[in-house]
């Protein structure tokens, strides 16, 4: 009975554990919200953060160096997409979302530069933050048509730095961009994009919080 008792307790504890987060695993575009990795590619972490700041699995997640059966969505350059969690965000942070051009999104590895598109920071007075279930990007209408990463980062800060270790919650969408456009950016790489010395990686929400930097680097505009 008490090796039972023990097991149950352990798996109660993995369940609640692995509950305790969320994933990004469904893209709208064009208007119609995919199924499940449809247009995103799938992590085989579950649920789980990625904390290493050197790791390449800050490109896509663990899992989503590759493609593996993904499908990549057409979209027009000025229109918007939306990622949508499994369950909403909960853990307080910012939340970024990257783009890279790339030859072939079923291909790509994330190795490429990226640049960001989009940053959601807290709301002063009061830090608060946008803590959601869907986020929405639009598409930049002056870049070049291509195939292209987009990837949406909700850096959880709610442990602060150093007692707790800052947590990345990443998904990789594949994406055909069309238009006229002709702009690209120089990028960033990833790993990289974010250092430990970075204010807003190293930030106390709770103690004396009145202002704030979304960590990486600045919004790249038409």
């Amino acid at each position: 009975m008490k090796s039972f008792t023990a097991f149950a307790f352990a798996s109660l504890t993995f369940l609640n554990t692995a509950n305790a987060h969320y994933i990004f695993e469904y893209l709208t575009a064009n208007g119609v919200k995919g199924s499940a990795y449809q247009n995103v590619r799938k992590n085989t972490n579950y649920n789980s953060p990625v904390t290493d700041l050197a790791s390449n699995d800050l490109r896509c997640n663990v899992g989503g160096g590759s493609s593996d059966g993904t499908t990549t969505v057409s979209v027009a350059a000025g229109s918007s997409v939306t990622f949508t969690a499994d369950t909403a965000v909960y853990h307080q942070g910012p939340v970024s979302f990257y783009m890279t051009k790339v030859d072939d999104a079923t291909k790509a590895d994330g190795s490429t530069n990226w640049f960001k598109i989009k940053e959601i920071g807290p709301i002063f007075p009061g830090g608060t933050w946008d803590l959601e279930l869907s986020y929405s990007v639009p598409i930049p209408s002056c870049v070049a048509p291509g195939d292209y990463l987009l990837r949406i980062e909700q850096l959880a800060i709610h442990n602060p730095y150093p007692g707790g270790i800052p947590q990345f919650y990443i998904s990789c969408g594949q994406l055909k961009v069309t238009g006229s456009g002709s702009k690209t950016f120089s990028g960033v790489k990833i790993p990289g994009h974010v250092k430990v010395t970075d204010p807003g990686y190293t930030a106390n929400i709770y103690n004396n919080f009145s202002n704030y930097t979304v960590p990486g680097p600045a919004v790249s505009t038409c």
